[in-house]
């Protein structure tokens, strides 16, 4: 016979061992992220070579949080997928809606700058956290 109460425990160290994971696969994104941006400007001139790479490492960790993504995601149960679904679901309407409005207001001339994608990763961002704060505390 197995043990509920083990298996409530070793549940909880699994989704807490992914969402670590989840983190660190985040954090190095972000990292690399940081690199490939700024690296050819401050620390090797340009180099084609070594920006590249830097490009190359940002992806590979990139595709990595994704892989990271899939595995909590794994972890979670019906009720924490729903809400992450729909905050996702949010985001990707939100940021489809919002990102073609943006880039439209500076093709018919209302704005006179060129939209910037952080914005618009800025807000989708945002969006995700709030739909998962509205989920969590709509299904308390």
């Amino acid at each position: 016979m197995s043990n509920p109460k083990t298996g409530v425990k070793d549940w909880a160290a699994s989704k807490a061992k992914t969402t670590a994971r989840l983190g660190y696969w985040t954090a190095a994104w972000v990292a690399t992220m940081a690199v490939a941006a700024f690296g050819p400007r401050l620390i090797w001139d340009f180099q084609t070579a070594l920006t590249i790479l830097a490009v190359l490492v940002n992806l590979g960790t990139g595709f990595g949080m994704v892989a990271a993504t899939r595995t909590y995601l794994r972890t979670l149960d019906e009720l924490q997928r729903k809400i992450f679904l729909d905050a996702g679901a949010l985001t990707l309407g939100v940021g489809l809606v919002c990102g073609l409005s943006y880039e439209l207001l500076e093709d018919i001339g209302l704005i006179s700058f060129e939209p910037e994608i952080a914005h618009l990763v800025i807000l989708m961002c945002l969006t995700f956290v709030v739909g998962m704060i509205a989920g969590n505390r709509r299904y308390r």
